[in-house]
């Protein structure tokens, strides 16, 4: 089967930020600052993204351009005879499918908000009635699958190359616009505060587990996402550059979506601490008590259809090209198999709060807490040590080959001063969180 290839640079660029840009920046990322401290934690945050996140992209970019393949063929042709590191490629395969089975639910309520604002009925909009709505929950469900594997049966550059540059583009130019917005608020100044200013005594062991957790999660680190996207590009420009330029525009929407979300809080006297509804009830109350509130809802969430469906389409694309690697199936054939399967298994999700009563950790818990348990807390720090293992050790891939393939190109080299950072404090930072955030863990 023929490599298919991304037709720009930009189109690269403009689809790993896709990946990487989404609910994790615009959805979780906000509720997760207000619970954990404001400023102290993006403070963490942005820390684990420079040390941890920019490091791990880069190793799994290069395990992707150097391999030419998907996260479950890459191992094969990289690892040394004998070794079992693809093991780690069907589990990546399966973490997509994880991923997938909470955010394209996620992605439909952002969906149905729009829908509401768009059509003047935001005035009775409750997060709680919807989430509990086992019709809405499917039905929208069943739209973005649809969409988003509708895109994927065209060929990569006329599809979701395509389609992601214009998603993407809208995407800037909506969040500038509604950040403008937000800074003209009443509670501007309040709620900037509370965002950007740290207070270090706030900054526990879990804010800074639950800041790599993020950093991981909303970069779709360590679950072979980058990697894909790696091996569809060619030589031109060093891997580390083109690290920094994603992580740069993944960061820039992430601080500006709580640039739109805390002075609206802070405006309106609205709970910062809201957790995974914050997004929804609270900026729901914001615009139905502003004038032109319809307009700016509307635009609000059509915002974050952009950014959610931009990650919907970059993972969707990693699992049908795995599934593609180890069958051979067309586009067409691999979209309705993969479409089936990533529907059945958030329908669990989608009924969580409906038909299946399930709460596998304190009450109130839902099988979207589980899911993102399974990613988030596990599958990516875990991915993303067992990646920095293979590409700086001599048992997996070795630091030298790694180091050729990053720097191949124009633009940032890795140097050699920074091999004891890649090779031991990367991996030792990962596990040692990973350990600490599972002990610390809210089980019950």
């Amino acid at each position: 089967m023929e490599r298919e290839r991304l037709g720009s640079r930009l189109g690269f660029l403009l689809l790993s930020a896709g990946c990487a840009i989404g609910c994790g920046n615009v959805w979780k990322f906000p509720w997760m600052t207000g619970q954990y401290g404001g400023g102290s934690f993006v403070l963490v945050y942005v820390i684990c993204l420079c040390l941890l996140g920019l490091p791990v992209m880069t190793m799994e970019f290069a395990l992707g351009r150097a391999s030419q393949a998907s996260p479950v063929r890459m191992y094969q042709k990289l690892e040394k005879p004998g070794h079992k590191w693809h093991f780690h490629g069907y589990l990546t395969l399966i973490g997509n499918v994880c991923l997938m089975a909470f955010y394209t639910v996620v992605a439909g309520w952002m969906v149905y908000y729009f829908v509401k604002f768009l059509l003047g009925q935001n005035a009775g909009l409750n997060f709680a009635g919807m989430i509990g709505n086992p019709g809405v929950n499917v039905a929208y469900l069943a739209v973005v699958v649809v969409l988003c594997f509708g895109v994927l049966c065209f060929r990569l550059q006329g599809g979701l190359e395509r389609v992601t540059k214009y998603m993407m583009l809208l995407l800037f130019l909506l969040i500038l616009v509604l950040a403008v917005h937000s800074l003209t608020l009443s509670g501007a100044g309040e709620g900037m505060k509370f965002y950007l200013l740290p207070d270090f005594k706030k900054i526990t062991p879990r804010v800074i587990v639950s800041a790599m957790n993020q950093a991981f999660f909303t970069l779709s680190l360590g679950i072979g996402s980058m990697a894909i996207f790696g091996s569809y590009i060619g030589k031109d420009h060093t891997l580390l550059s083109e690290s920094v330029n994603v992580i740069l525009l993944d960061t820039f929407v992430a601080i500006t979506a709580g640039v739109i979300i805390f002075p609206a809080c802070f405006t309106y006297n609205l709970e910062v601490g809201a957790g995974p509804a914050l997004l929804f009830d609270t900026m729901a109350t914001v615009f139905n008590h502003m004038a032109g509130g319809r307009f700016w809802g509307a635009l609000f969430f059509a915002f974050m259809i952009f950014a959610a469906f931009s990650t919907v389409l970059s993972v969707f694309e990693n699992i049908l090209a795995c599934v593609r690697e180890l069958t051979g199936w067309s586009r067409p054939v691999g979209c309705l198999f993969c479409g089936a399967v990533v529907f059945l298994c958030s329908l669990t999700t989608a009924l969580g709060y409906s038909v299946l009563h399930f709460q596998p950790f304190a009450p109130g818990s839902a099988f979207l807490d589980m899911w993102d348990f399974i990613v988030s807390t596990n599958l990516l720090p875990i991915g993303s040590l067992i990646i920095s293992l293979f590409c700086c050790n001599s048992f997996g891939w070795g630091w030298d080959a790694f180091v050729a393939e990053a720097n191949a190109g124009a633009g940032l080299k890795i140097k050699a001063w920074m091999k004891p950072i890649y090779r031991y404090l990367v991996p030792a930072a990962i596990l040692l969180l990973y350990i600490w955030g599972l002990v610390t863990f809210a089980w019950k």
